[in-house]
């Protein structure tokens, strides 16, 4: 059972132990789940979810049987009527829409009402009246205009608030994810996630496949892309002819569109974005990164389930999901402050 203290009542050891081992989470905009296997791997419980994509919740309750996973627009649902249904929660977590926040839309108009999703929030959390709330965006959530609203209306339910952008690598993931989280407890200011102390960042040669795993196709070969092309040269002319390397094969790259295998993957979007290049006596070949070796990036364990949709479906679901070891993190950094 949750906890059902009040808030500003300091509790003992004992009583902190009690309260961390029952922690139970409600998971709002949940995607596939990433978030809530890094905070069930903290030792939470996952009571319910809900996100408005289908492939989402199907993966969602595959990974999470116990939990009541609702496939719905938050704004369809009546908050009062899910706690009824799950019973109270210590801990909300939230991702809302974060495309209409980021550079990912280019020059295209911005939707206020995909943006206005994160208000959602504030509804919930004033109903289940958790003690704790972590939400997270891409950084570029802190200029929208009603960004401050959000605060001041979390700091309006009693919560002391802590903002911390987090890079993935720093805690161990093999790719560059920078994002931001707004870390909230009812209780006393949340401390800082510590990553200073963390392992050096694990490298893109850290996640690979086998060569003979996947097909490949050369890279040179007619008809390919003059921008492909013109990046795989450039990686070349830093690295030589005989070594590794991978291209940014859709999108745009403001770094050259390649990067070297001995560093961390970067931002992995929701569109299948990296390709891998290697040398071979006949000629450089290149592959698409593949979905097993995009769940290794994202910090997934590879039990973790991804049966429902198309392979660019699966990369949609991780591009738009929290690196499990980043949540366990900022969970566990929650409890040690209980």
């Amino acid at each position: 059972m949750p906890s059902t203290r009040k808030p500003g009542i300091i509790l003992t050891f004992v009583e902190v132990l009690s309260t961390v081992g029952a922690m139970r989470a409600l998971d709002l905009f949940c995607g596939a789940g990433l978030g809530s296997s890094g905070a069930k791997s903290a030792g939470v419980t996952i009571a319910g979810a809900v996100d408005s994509c289908c492939l989402a919740a199907e993966t969602y309750r595959e990974n999470f049987p116990e939990a009541h996973v609702l496939h719905r627009r938050l704004e369809d649902v009546t908050p009062a009527k899910l706690r009824d249904r799950i019973g109270d929660v210590d801990l909300l977590l939230a991702s809302p829409e974060c495309t209409n926040h980021t550079c990912a839309k280019g020059s295209a108009p911005r939707s206020e009402e995909s943006r206005a999703t994160a208000m959602q929030v504030i509804r919930f959390a004033s109903v289940f009246e958790p003690r704790w709330i972590v939400m997270e965006n891409v950084v570029h959530m802190k200029p929208w205009p009603r960004y401050t609203e959000l605060l001041n209306s979390l700091r309006g339910l009693g919560y002391q608030i802590r903002e911390q952008v987090i890079d993935a690598a720093q805690l161990g993931v093999p790719q560059r994810r920078r994002r931001l989280f707004i870390i909230c407890d009812r209780d006393v200011m949340p401390s800082e996630v510590r990553v200073s102390e963390q392992a050096r960042p694990r490298w893109v040669r850290d996640i690979l496949d086998p060569d003979h795993l996947w097909k490949t196709t050369p890279l040179f070969r007619r008809g390919r892309a003059a921008e492909t092309r013109a990046r795989a040269r450039r990686a070349m002319s830093e690295l030589g002819t005989n070594k590794p390397f991978l291209i940014v094969y859709y999108g745009t790259d403001g770094c050259g569109g390649w990067q070297p295998l001995n560093r961390p993957l970067r931002t992995i979007t929701t569109i299948d974005r990296f390709a891998l290049v290697r040398p071979s006596p006949t000629g450089h070949s290149m592959r698409m990164l593949q979905v097993p070796e995009l769940k290794r990036a994202m910090g997934l364990d590879s039990d973790y389930k991804l049966n429902f949709g198309t392979r660019r479906d699966k990369i949609r679901l991780l591009g738009n999901g929290v690196c499990p070891p980043v949540m366990r993190a900022v969970v566990e950094t929650l409890q040690r402050t209980a």
